[in-house]
């Protein structure tokens, strides 16, 4: 399957053209290499971000390579790795995979994490990577899961495994980006679950989860406070954008 898979992309790369998810030149790859250049400039890996909850550091916060919030209300969540942030070069190409349904922009932001981000492997031997879910009410409505189309194609070292169904959801339809924090945290309580097939295996381990966007914090926090429940040892977040506090 992987093979007929690489041969059909070869094939399209020669005779379909494409455009850039990022400045929609038309050229074969998902993502041109001037915007790959851009990001390795501009992405979040130049800047003291806190080791906890990844926000860009103020000055008097990066002695202690934290963030003043996540020490006064540290969540449950170890560590937090995000690629760029919200405002910058890949929004409306995430905007266009989740609002008009381009599911084909996956793979340009899945290239994008890989070419800035994939030597990046926690040191702590992280064992599965888990996308955060939608409900099944949401996943009809949709189509698709966008933070799993997403991590479906990001590179990963031998030994990490992509589990797709072990985390689950509720479903309430309440719209969580138009909440305040405050809100939004007694929004998502109790919001997800382990599915019992899975948990024996998460038991002990290091867990990534992978979200395409990172905001407040509350549902990566409630995610994490889920899967400490059954005993996982530590909750990495790989996060596409992040939104940052204002200056």
């Amino acid at each position: 399957m992987q093979f007929l898979e690489h041969i059909l992309k070869s094939i399209g790369s020669r005779v379909l053209p494409s455009a850039c998810i990022a400045c929609q030149s038309v050229q074969s790859e998902s993502i041109c290499q001037s915007r790959l250049q851009t990001l390795e400039t501009t992405s979040l890996k130049h800047y003291e971000c806190c080791n906890q909850c990844g926000v860009p550091l103020k000055q008097n916060e990066v002695h202690d390579q934290q963030c003043t919030n996540c020490i006064v209300h540290s969540p449950l969540f170890d560590e937090t790795h995000c690629l760029d942030r919200y405002d910058g070069i890949l929004r409306e190409a995430l905007h266009q995979l989740k609002y008009q349904n381009r599911i084909a922009v996956a793979h340009g932001l899945a290239k994008a994490r890989n070419h800035i981000q994939w030597m990046q492997m926690n040191r702590h031997s992280p064992a599965f990577i888990l996308p955060v879910p939608l409900s099944n009410q949401k996943l009809l409505s949709r189509g698709f899961n966008q933070s799993w189309e997403i991590a479906r194609k990001i590179r990963c070292h031998d030994g990490l495994q992509k589990l797709p169904y072990a985390l689950r959801r509720h479903h309430r339809a309440n719209d969580q980006a138009k909440k305040l924090p405050l809100a939004r945290q007694d929004a998502v309580h109790g919001l997800f679950y382990i599915d019992s097939k899975f948990q024996e295996r998460l038991m002990g381990k290091t867990i990534i989860v992978f979200d395409d966007v990172m905001t407040s914090g509350a549902t990566l926090n409630e995610i994490a406070r889920t899967l400490k429940s059954i005993e996982v040892l530590r909750v990495v977040n790989w996060v596409l954008l992040r939104t940052t506090r204002p200056v």
